[in-house]
């Protein structure tokens, strides 16, 4: 990064974290060193799986807008925190929008060729798929994602993950109807049974924001226990 602001002839001004998962906010504390460059973004609302050391110098709001000033140019960031309260892979994560060329940075929010994980406390299934349907009332021409490369047609690829997460309920609520209270780790193998099972322990995560969300909505139920699901009676 720092060789290519050197190649541009610009140098960092501010380093822009999307969310605190530690595979990408860590990095920031040693670029903020070698820049003297202020770190911005969001804490997070729970610590599981978080970076402990992020400490913006600036919390970042939904709608904030950052001028990006060149020769002879001027630019905006907006930054999205999409509502309701948590976009839903993170409750701090942030998409910043580069209005002139409409194209998003999603970080996490939506990624190339994959979907992300939804993992509670601190992602909501809800929120995620609220956070989804936000986007598309957004004129997009492009999605630069924090894992993979460009993608276009950015609509067709809200409404695929949209549907795929709504398919994915729909194998739950399958899964829950007609059977006796289930444990998650038993509802799992067959919930994911079209992913292979090394990949089981991540969605296993997804599979708890998935039965969280159907809680919400009154389709399903936890026992008393707080350890076995089952379909609610007016699901």
């Amino acid at each position: 990064l720092l060789a290519a602001a050197a190649q541009a002839g610009g140098a960092i001004t501010q380093i822009l974290v999307t969310h605190t998962h530690r595979d990408h906010s860590p990095g920031a504390v040693a670029l903020a060193q070698a820049t003297g460059a202020p770190v911005w973004g969001r804490t997070a609302l729970h610590p599981q799986w978080q970076d402990p050391l992020f400490a913006p110098q600036r919390e970042l709001q939904h709608g904030d807008g950052i001028t990006l000033a060149g020769p002879g140019e001027c630019s905006t960031l907006r930054v999205l925190h999409t509502p309701p309260a948590t976009p839903g892979h993170a409750s701090n994560h942030l998409c910043y929008l580069l209005e002139e060329e409409r194209t998003l940075f999603t970080g996490d929010h939506v990624m190339q060729g994959s979907t992300v994980v939804i993992n509670p406390p601190d992602g909501d299934m809800a929120a995620y798929l609220a956070s989804l349907r936000v986007l598309l009332g957004i004129q997009l021409d492009w999605l630069a994602p924090g894992h993979g490369f460009l993608v276009a047609r950015p609509h067709d690829v809200l409404r695929g993950l949209i549907a795929h997460r709504l398919r994915r309920e729909a194998r739950v609520r399958a899964a829950l109807q007609g059977q006796p209270p289930q444990c998650i780790d038993t509802l799992l193998p067959v919930v994911y049974a079209d992913v292979p099972a090394a990949m089981h322990p991540m969605a296993r995560r997804s599979l708890l924001a998935h039965l969280l969300k159907l809680q919400q909505d009154g389709a399903a139920r936890l026992d008393a226990a707080g350890v076995r699901w089952s379909a609610a009676a007016d699901g």
